[in-house]
């Protein structure tokens, strides 16, 4: 926590707004669709989804990948505080919500569905989108597919097992328009998806990694992410890393405050 924190003041003093922008295409995304006020009925339905899992006091024994938790000591946890300390803060949900409805997406693939609120936000905004999401732990697998049914989400599809063997055949002759990283928060593994995945893109696929502040680790994945050779555009929002392949344009990092 502290860890980031810091980085959130450095980050602070070296980003900018929309003023600072001199890509067109960077500077619609941060105008029309950063700062741009969300769909207040996208809004209620993320509410709606989490008061269905913060009404829910069952618990489970979650199986762990990658660092694990900040906040929990035991596996044994309750659905309702998975909910309200682990799960996607309402402010990063808007965000999600927002690049959603700005690039409508048909096919998007995620890592880490946990319990579902992220996989939500990716829905809410485009109900015609086809949602492949990952999730190692078979417990809150289970807790996702019961919050889809309640709230009526279509055409998502839950993949459960160790992504070591999973990733690699979801990918396998698929491309994706967008890829949200959620999962293990290392670098060696956020890497190997990176490296899964570049075989699905497309010159307009986006891919939006979760927690590029989370560590020193995460913070060095991000520093390769944005010199592999087919990435073009990155916009560092500190909540998100955006990440685009379009040939179109000159290689350029930018870092916008949100």
């Amino acid at each position: 926590m502290i860890y980031t924190i810091r980085e959130y003041l450095k980050f602070i003093s070296k980003s900018s707004n929309e003023h600072g922008v001199h890509s067109p295409f960077v500077y619609n995304l941060v105008t029309n669709c950063l700062y741009k006020k969300r769909n207040n009925k996208f809004q209620k339905t993320f509410y709606s989804s989490k008061e269905f899992l913060s009404k829910n006091k069952e618990k489970i024994t979650v199986k762990e990948f990658g660092t694990g938790s900040n906040f929990f000591k035991s596996n044994k946890r309750s659905i309702s505080k998975i909910a309200k300390v682990a799960g996607i803060t309402n402010k990063k949900a808007s965000l999600l919500i927002g690049l959603i409805d700005y690039f409508k997406p048909s096919t998007i693939l995620e890592l880490g569905t946990s319990l579902g609120l992220g996989t939500a936000a990716l829905k809410i905004a485009h109900k015609k989108s086809k949602i492949i999401t990952l999730e190692g732990c078979k417990e809150t697998s289970k807790i996702a597919k019961q919050l889809f049914n309640n709230q009526k989400f279509d055409d998502i599809h839950i993949i459960t097992g160790d992504f070591a063997t999973t990733l690699p055949q979801v990918t396998e002759n698929k491309s994706f328009d967008l890829i949200y990283f959620d999962g293990n928060h290392t670098k060696k593994d956020t890497l190997n998806y990176v490296d899964a995945c570049l075989k699905t893109i497309k010159n307009e696929s986006i891919w939006v990694f979760d927690d590029i502040y989370w560590s020193k680790e995460m913070k060095e994945a991000w520093s390769t992410i944005k010199k592999h050779p087919k990435v073009t555009v990155t916009v560092d929002i500190f909540h998100y890393g955006i990440v685009f392949f379009r040939r179109e344009q000159s290689k350029e990092h930018f870092k916008i405050r949100v």
